[in-house]
This record gives structure tokens, sequence and C-alpha cells, in this order.
């Protein structure tokens, strides 16, 4: 992966300082390169000041919403930041769709992450010249993207959990720099490629409904331990260029006007200098009746979030910039900090001339060329999760006697998920086990929701046309068009897009009981954007196969899989629960109870859970000075990837977590062999919390490593920890 100079920051200083690894060598000799970039942002701040010099006050008005207005006689031009790439680029048309971010979650795999993004921002750097060729660059066609989505996944109720990357700090913060690194290119290059966004700061994570009036309480540890961590990764090693205010309030203050957000933390003890964007219309929240109150208009509004540093409105609230000013609630020096960073990024982008870019030589033909899909399916392979694998019925044998059955058997907008494009083509499931098995027999059965309201004689009738069938997959879940972000959807089990049950739908749980009554060997495919309580599912079904949102190719991926071909190796990036009474109230911020590192029950399947077609065994890991040293043996009759996965544990805090994530790697085992996995032990892996600091810092004192293929199936070692 490539590592941008701009993980020489404070954190890596604070490692460095300690014991001494070969990265902060690589670090330190990047000096020059830091010089250079400081060199070229100077540049471009003056020219924003220059520039902003013969502006009278609507003119920077208009600069400083998400349409910036084009001001000819300086010579600037029209511009819309928003643009977004969950999956891919996104509303814009064509482009190659990768697996929802939830997904690539389960893939645990960095630097494959990392490349998909890189393809990802190779289509957007097309499509934007394409759009400049026309004269104007409108929405969804910028080279500005409001993405990762770093918000952690704590309730699997909230419906935009497949934006995130997961529960988990850590994996969150590794997978999210990824992306950055992807989507903005070498951050010493005359121009930059793209900027991403860290979003939503902070503590934001449903419910949908709430979010434009809620007022999330944390502890300050639990906002440092849980809700931040990912932010400091995002902003103090991999050099986001924009992070994204959320709609909720944090404390009493709006998230945009939150002065301990913004600058204490943000811009203080991260020493962040890049733009900060609020979310859309959420300056607007700040007075509009039922929303925050928190102003009494939308002056007042305005000047509190300039002030207080947002320096770009998704929205229209920034059209009072000039009256805020003649009110003396607003100074012009406020209106000038901002816009001046908001014009020096366009100049590192290029964007303000349209200047030659190291990616103006790639041909239309690579948006969702042969490579781009190749890698989309490669990505959705290794997403998949096997979680139940009864009497290893998979894989499949084409030859064997299988149906296909099930409402998401062949719904192609379902796989792009969300703030998606449109690719030309996409391979279902139907559609790949076609191509597999000939004469293969397709019923949809039943729909997403509903209750049990499939009749005696609709039940018959479709065990009629299977007969002969030993086998049926069936393709269920649940569907974007359920859950996702502030949705015009009350139907049984959700509600604005967030989800008020978490079982499966009673319809499809009827069906599958159904079909197991009949003697059938039943396989669930599991669609999802988040986890589902599928307790009953287990003895209803021989497997159980979690596939996500998984993209245009996600068909033959899957495909794939089911007959063999390719071996499952995802890993789940949250805890599926046994049912909703296992869940604090969904309104409760507070971590305690929450995810695998807070949740003292029995989950039904565990984060970092996953089987494979073959069986791995760990042995005795040893501490090599700053390496952990995991012999792994696949011990199985297959060549397949594992995720050796690293907990720490701090026995002497009570009100710690049960254990963290602090490492992982995906590695590659042949069948019959041993190999010998590094996993590197730095400051970092032993933060905790320290009550006198008020944040995370290296801890001395005991610890336990624990470590192996899932967070509830794991060895000890014990370790003093940082000297």
């Amino acid at each position: 992966m490539m590592k941008t100079v701009s993980a020489f920051s404070a954190a890596a200083l604070l490692l460095c300082a300690g014991l001494v690894f070969p990265a902060c060598r690589q670090q330190q000799g990047s000096a020059v390169n830091e010089k250079e970039m400081a060199a070229m942002q100077a540049k471009s701040e003056q020219r924003a000041r220059e520039i902003i010099a013969g502006l009278t006050l609507e003119q920077k008005a208009g600069m400083m919403m998400h349409h910036s207005a084009a001001v000819e006689e300086a010579g600037i031009p029209g511009y819309n930041w928003w643009n977004e790439a969950l999956p891919c680029v996104a509303r814009s048309g064509k482009a190659t769709v990768f697996p929802m971010p939830i997904a690539m979650a389960a893939s645990f795999d960095e630097p494959l992450v990392y490349e998909v993004f890189t393809a990802v921002s190779d289509e957007a750097r097309v499509k934007y010249r394409q759009a400049v060729a026309t004269g104007h660059v409108d929405h969804y066609q910028g080279i500005t993207f409001w993405t990762p989505n770093i918000n952690i996944f704590r309730d699997p109720r909230w419906g935009r959990g497949m934006e995130t990357y997961g529960e988990d700090p850590y994996l969150t913060g590794q997978l999210g720099m990824a992306v950055v690194r992807g989507l903005q290119g070498p951050s010493d290059a005359p121009v930059l490629k793209a900027h991403a966004c860290a979003k939503h700061f902070a503590v934001h994570s449903g419910p949908e409904p709430l979010r434009h009036s809620f007022n999330a309480e944390v502890s300050e540890r639990d906002l440092r331990e849980t809700y931040l961590p990912a932010f400091k990764d995002l902003v103090t090693k991999a050099d986001v260029q924009e992070v994204m205010i959320a709609y909720n309030s944090f404390r009493g203050f709006p998230c945009g006007a939150s002065d301990y957000l913004v600058n204490t933390i943000l811009r203080g003890e991260w020493g962040y200098k890049g733009i900060v964007v609020s979310d859309c219309w959420a300056i607007a929240d700040f007075y509009q009746k039922g929303h925050h109150e928190f102003a009494p208009d939308r002056e007042h509004a305005t000047a509190i979030a300039i002030k207080n540093g947002t320096d770009l409105n998704c929205g229209e609230s920034y059209e009072a910039i000039p009256e805020a000013v003649r009110q003396g609630l607003l100074d012009e020096a406020d209106v000038d900090r901002s816009l001046v960073r908001l014009l020096a990024a366009r100049d590192r982008l290029g964007e303000l001339d349209h200047v030659t870019s190291p990616w103006d030589h790639l041909k239309d033909e690579i948006v969702e060329g042969p490579e781009n899909r190749a890698l989309a399916r490669k990505m959705a392979a290794e997403t998949f999760v096997l979680l139940q694998n009864r009497d290893n019925l998979l894989p499949l044998d084409a030859s064997q006697s299988i149906a296909l059955v099930g409402p998401n058997a062949d719904d192609a907008p379902m796989q792009w998920g969300n703030y998606n494009g449109i690719p030309e083509r996409t391979s279902t499931l139907l559609s790949a086990l076609r191509e597999r098995i000939p004469g293969l027999t397709y019923l949809r059965g039943c729909g997403l929701t509903g209750t049990a309201d499939l009749s005696e004689k609709d039940l018959a009738d479709i065990l009629g046309q299977l007969e002969g069938k030993d086998i049926v997959v069936f393709a269920g879940g649940i569907s974007p068009r359920l859950e996702g972000e502030e949705m015009n959807v009350d139907v049984p089990g959700f509600y604005k897009g967030d989800r008020v049950d978490i079982e499966l739908a009673g319809v499809q749980r009827q069906l599958l009981k159904a079909l197991h009554d009949a003697g059938k060997k039943v396989v669930l495919v599991n669609f999802s954007g988040s986890a589902i309580c599928l307790e009953p599912e287990t003895e209803s079904c021989d497997a159980i196969l979690q596939a996500w949102y998984p993209g245009e190719e996600g068909g033959d991926a899957l495909a794939d899989v089911l007959l063999g071909v390719t071996c499952p190796s995802g890993k789940l990036p949250l805890t599926f629960y046994r049912n909703i009474q296992q869940l604090p109230d969904f309104e409760d911020y507070a971590m305690k109870g929450r995810t695998y590192r807070y949740f003292s029950g029995s989950p039904l399947f565990a984060f970092g859970y996953g089987l494979s077609y073959t069986t791995f065994e760990y042995g005795e890991a040893r501490v090599n000075g700053n390496m952990l040293e995991i012999p792994v043996s696949n011990t199985g009759g297959r060549d397949a990837d594992e995720v050796v996965q690293l907990y720490v544990r701090r026995p002497s805090d009570a009100e710690g977590p049960l254990k963290t994530l602090r490492g992982f790697k995906r590695v590659h085992v042949p069948a019959g062999q041993t190999v010998t996995v590094s996993i590197p032990l730095t400051r970092e892996t032993f933060l905790a919390w320290s009550e006198k600091k008020q944040d995370m810092v290296p801890q001395r004192g005991g610890w336990e490593l624990l470590y192996g293929g899932s967070s509830d199936s794991l060895k000890s070692l014990p370790f003093k920890g940082i000297r």
C-alpha cells in the first residue's frame, strides 16, 4: 500500500519515541517531501488570498455552499462539491459498483480495499474530465467525495450501518485509511487526485428519524475509546482532506457548533488544517422549528457555524453571510479564513484552472471496464461469510438436484446498495446459477416483508413445483429499499430507514421452515447491510451464507462460492445477536452492553467469525522483538485464506473492553501447510484509557494478547506490555 507522507504525524512521532520500527525510519526519510508539500500548500493559500481580496461578501457567500457559484470576473469557475463514493462513483450513471462498505469490511483486506478505491478514483477522474468538457461540473460530477462513513455501527437497527466498516474502531480506522489513500492518491503529487471526507463527526449512528434533533450524550471514555479513534486515524495518519459534521447535537450543541469537537479536538489536539463541511442542510437544523432550535434564525446559525470553523455549507444557509456580517454577528475575517481553505483546496485539486493532472491519460473505457469488473468480483468473493455449514453441505455440485427460491435471487438494484452508480450489467444469483446449472428451477416464493402469511395452499403449490429437488438455495434477507438513510418507509420491521425489529421477516421464516419440514436441504443466502437474528434459521437451514449487498458482480462471486470454485473467507465485522432483547435501548449511546467489546452475553455469531471449506489450527504464538509470531496451519484439504486476528485485554481495567481488536492479517495458507503470521506490536497496540489524562494513551502493566480466527475462539498469551 502506498504510504502518504502525512503518516509522519504526531501519532507516528509518539510511536517512534518508544521502540524503533522500520516504518518510522521510512517516515522520517520523507522530510523533503513534507517541505515540498508545505510549499505547494502555501502557494495555494497565497493564491486564494489574492483572489478573495477583490470579492464582495455576496460573491464570497456564493462560494461557501456546496453549489459553489462562478465569479467570472475573477476567473473562478462554478463547482459542485457534493459527490459520493460508497461502493462506487455515485449517482452519475455508469460506474463499476463494488460491494457496500460493510461487505468490504468483512474481507479484513486492507490492501484490496485500497485497490478498490484507487479504481473508484480512476473512474472519478475520467467522469470529471467528461463533465469539464461539457463546461459545467454539476452535482455528483466533481472530485470531492463525502466518503468514507466511519461512524461506529453500534446497533443493528441503524439503517445506515451498511455504509460503515462495522462495529470496531480499529478495523474502521484501518479500512477507512485505505479508502482515503485510494481516493486521494499520492499526497505529494503536484495535483491531488480527489478529496475524501471523514464523516459524520461525531457520535452519530442513529436513530434516523431523530437525527435533526437528537442530542448524543456519552462519557469521555466512550468518546475517546470508541467514537473518535477512526476519525483520529484518518486525520493524523491518512491526511484526509475533509471532515463532515454530523446532524445531531453532542452534549447540547449541534456538532457544527461544538467548540469542543471542532476546535479543541479536531483542529487543536489533532492539528487538522483541512476543510470542515456540514452535512446537508445541517446548519438549517440549528434554527428550524422542531429541530435543534439552537439559534433564533438563519443569520445567527450561519455566524455560529462559520465562527466555529465549518467552512462549507451543504445547503443554502450561508446565503445569510452578508446579512450576518451587517448585523455584527460575524466578522468578514472569519469568512475569509474559511474561504481561503476552500479556494486553496480547489487549487490543489487543479480544479480552478482545470490543469493537466497525472490521471488525464486514463481512458474512458476503464469505467466499468473488464479490469474493474474483475476487481469487483474479487472484492465480492472475499466478503461472503459462511455462518453455518451442517454436514458440509457446501460446496454444492452443479450435478445435484438444486432449486433457487427467494425474493432476492433476481434483484439487481438490491445488490448495488445505496449512493450507487448504475452498472450496464449486473450478475444476480439467478443469472449466475442459470449459467452453471442447466434447467435450474427458480421460484420467488415470497416477499421480503410481512408476517407468516403464506396459506397452506400457497405452501403446497411451492413444494409441488420443487418436487424432485433435494437442495434449495434460498435468497432472502432484506434490501436497501427498506434500510438506509432517512427513508420514507413504514412497513412491519422498518421505520424511516431504521429497523424496529431485527428478526428475519415472518413470511421468509415460514417458507424456510416449510422447506425444511418437507425434507429439503436448505442453504440460506442472506442479503442485508446489517445483522439479522437468524436463531430459528440455524435449525431450519443446513447452511447459512451472509452475502451483504455484494455489488454488480455479486451473483457470479456467490455462485463461485456456493459451487466451490472459491472458498469462503469473510469474517463478521459486527456481532449477530440472538434477539433484540440482547440490545440496550437504541437511543442510548453508551457502549456498555454493545458490540463484541462490551457485550457479555452469548451472541449467535461473534465478531470476527466465519467458516471456511477447510479448517485451521493455531499454534502457540511467541513475541519476537516487536512482533507477535503466530503459526497457522491449514489442516483441511483445500488451499484457502484465513484472517488472523489479534485482540488485547487489560485484566486490571474492570471498566474497559472485554477485548479489543488491535491487529489483523489476511493470509493464504495452502492445504496441509503452516505459515507464520507476524503482527506488529507497537505502542498503539497498548493504548488504554487514562483517567488522569482523559484520553487513550499507551499503558504499562499486564496485558493479555488474544489471537485466533474469531473473537470468540482465541488463545491467550500473557504480556507485560510496553516498556
